[in-house]
């Protein structure tokens, strides 16, 4: 009995056996019980090393991550709606105007509009960090005796700096852009400048102010631009105009061009509307220094004008870069083609140093002149020792509408040029005539013809 009395007990006992849901009711059971006692099951979970070990630190990365992502936005979406910023490239005409202001800022120290220094005014400018990372540029200048000084110019060199300009706070950072240089063998550069989007209109005061600076340096002057490699760049420092009266021609021609430059400059309107192509060419030849290239200078002075000079002997000048140089000139500038016959000379001769001569060729410099893709807009000044050696297709109006013969000194040449040096010393005239006297005894006087097409 007792062994079937046990078995008879065990048997309830199997199937009794809890089931799915008494399970689940355990398991709540035993969450609610970590619920209660001494702590709360947040508690309990904290008190779990595994937890703490694994859990915590991946949620607490996370959190950290995108509690920076979210704040990177922020303050995107705070520069968007509060800042504004102005990228100036180094391929921009503007780029060293702008770096000039700077300097000129540096140096004359931050500037208010209208408002009266008083405390808070001397403690900005004191504890402003303004410009700590200067750049040296050295140059080179020619006095009128020939000695040579030199003069050294401060610029803000790469990195950050902070400005002040009519009570705007402006952040500057000129930056270098990896190891990527230009034709002419120049590091691409960036200068930015940032400020409060309610001070986004002192950009243009700046740009302004820059342009201004950079007229007033070259005011008087003339800038003489060359070829180097595929553009024109300034040649040294900016020249003094040459007075017009300076160089002196046979009487009569220098006026009798000037006026006719100054015809074609006021007759624009009357080229546009008639579908004209708006260029002028003009050709001077005669002797070596008889003033060709020193007439276009005076000439370009007394335009206020600038001079672009290409000798069509120069080595590397092509038919296509000759065409794109003549398409890119510079505003307000006189083209001046020297050797125009060196396109027209055998430049298979071989020199000693193996080279065969210039690559300009005939048709090239006529399609340069007057071709389908040729500028306009420009005036052209050719000048030749040896008018004997261009085509005439090359001295027919539309590519030479003007062609003037200097020669050697006449007698009124001679008589004016005494003047000129000598007329304060020789009051009487008595010097000039006996000068006179001795160049016509001895042949000196020449003639000068001009022709005009």
């Amino acid at each position: 009995m007792d062994g079937d009395g046990a078995r008879a007990d065990a048997i309830p006992a199997v199937v009794g056996s809890p089931g799915p849901a008494s399970a689940k009711a355990d398991v709540v059971k035993q969450l609610a019980a970590l619920g209660g006692g001494d702590g709360s099951i947040f508690s309990q979970l904290l008190n779990n090393p595994f937890f703490t070990a694994g859990f915590g630190l991946a949620g607490l990365g996370a959190a950290l991550r995108y509690g920076s992502r979210g704040a990177q936005q922020i303050g995107a979406l705070v520069r968007r709606r509060l800042l504004v910023d102005l990228e100036i490239t180094r391929h921009d005409k503007s780029y060293d105007w702008v770096l000039n202001w700077m300097t000129a800022q540096y140096q004359v120290g931050p500037t208010s509009s209208r408002v009266q220094t008083g405390i808070m005014e001397r403690t900005i400018r004191r504890f402003m960090p303004g410009l700590h990372h200067l750049q040296i540029e050295t140059s080179t200048l020619k006095s009128a005796s020939g000695t040579e000084k030199t003069a050294f110019s401060l610029v803000p060199g790469h990195g950050k700096h902070i400005l002040r300009y009519r009570n705007a706070f402006i952040a500057v950072s000129r930056e270098r852009v990896d190891r990527n240089f230009d034709a002419m063998g120049k590091p691409f550069e960036t200068v930015r400048l940032t400020t409060l989007y309610s001070h986004r209109h002192i950009f243009e005061d700046i740009v302004r102010e820059a342009f201004e600076m950079a007229v007033r340096s070259t005011e008087g002057k003339t800038i003489v631009f060359t070829s180097q490699n595929m553009s024109w760049q300034a040649s040294g420092q900016p020249k003094r105009r040459r007075p017009f009266d300076s160089v002196v021609l046979e009487k009569g021609l220098a006026e009798s061009v000037l006026s006719d430059v100054h015809e074609f400059l006021d007759a624009r309107t009357w080229y546009l509307d008639r579908g004209i192509p708006y260029r002028r060419g003009y050709l001077l030849y005669g002797p070596p220094g008889t003033g060709k290239t020193s007439f276009c200078q005076a000439l370009a002075g007394e335009l206020d004008f600038n001079i672009a000079m290409l000798s069509l002997s120069q080595r590397g000048l092509t038919d296509d870069l000759l065409n794109h140089l003549l398409l890119n000139v510079p505003p307000r500038t006189l083209v001046l083609l020297e050797d125009a016959d060196a396109a027209f000379s055998n430049r298979r001769q071989t020199e000693s140093d193996g080279y065969s001569g210039a690559n300009v060729t005939y048709s090239g410099l006529l399609n340069a002149l007057d071709g389908v893709a040729s500028a306009e807009e420009r005036m052209i000044f050719m000048t030749t020792n040896h008018i004997d050696r261009l085509d005439d297709a090359l001295i027919r109006p539309g590519r030479v509408d003007m062609t003037v013969h200097l020669d050697n000194a006449t007698e009124w040449q001679m008589e004016k040029l005494w003047d000129r040096f000598y007329a304060e010393q020789d009051v009487t005239g008595e010097g000039k005539r006996r000068f006179l006297a001795r160049a016509a005894s001895a042949g000196l006087p020449g003639n000068a013809m001009w022709r005009a097409q």
